[in-house]
């Protein structure tokens, strides 16, 4: 948690493997990937880690169930275990009965969903949530949240970053708020 410009996006990035700290040690799972070259990165975050963005980044020509099949096809799943594991996947997220439907026929709600079920396709130990309710009205976002919610409780660690105090009251796990790149409350 924290203002704009706080750094939480930048902690995520690191988190999430995409950007590499300028100094210091990054260790995840026992291993140091501040120093890992880019293709074993790419690796950690196809299997490890899982991102939702408040931006959905779904493909618009593509239905619920392939873009939440993508994952799967970097990690050379083969087709039939794709598909059935991606209709198990969005099942959990509540959009069995949307695979079928684009993006653009899907309320903001839904989109976050299978958004979130990409995310966990590769069963990640780690999902990333980059202000995941920003762009939904707020009874969408007591939805995803406790979504979020659910899937911390069947063991995947999830993160979220956040400047809403109503969604931190609602996680409450632990919050660590971030201010000029200093954590200045834990």
């Amino acid at each position: 948690m924290g203002p704009s410009g706080s750094g939480k996006s930048t902690l995520m990035n690191i988190l999430g493997c995409l950007d590499t700290p300028t100094k210091g040690q990054y260790i995840l799972n026992g291993t140091d990937v501040s120093k890992m070259e880019d293709d074993r990165l790419a690796e950690i975050r196809n299997k490890e880690i899982g991102f939702v963005f408040q931006t959905f980044n779904l493909l618009p020509r593509y239905t619920a169930l392939e873009n939440v099949t993508l994952p799967l096809i970097y990690a050379g799943v083969p087709r039939h275990e794709r598909e059935d594991h991606a209709v198990k996947t969005l099942d959990l997220v509540g959009l069995g009965d949307r695979m079928t439907h684009k993006p653009n026929e899907l309320s903001g709600g839904q989109r976050q969903r299978v958004a979130i079920a990409r995310a966990l396709i590769n069963r990640p130990e780690i999902l990333l949530a980059d202000e995941p309710t920003g762009n939904l009205d707020p009874h969408n976002a007591m939805e995803i949240m406790g979504l979020l919610e659910k899937i911390n409780r069947r063991g995947t660690t999830v993160i979220v970053v956040t400047h809403s105090h109503e969604i931190v009251d609602m996680m409450k796990k632990r919050v660590i708020t971030i201010d000029r790149g200093m954590v200045i409350r834990d």
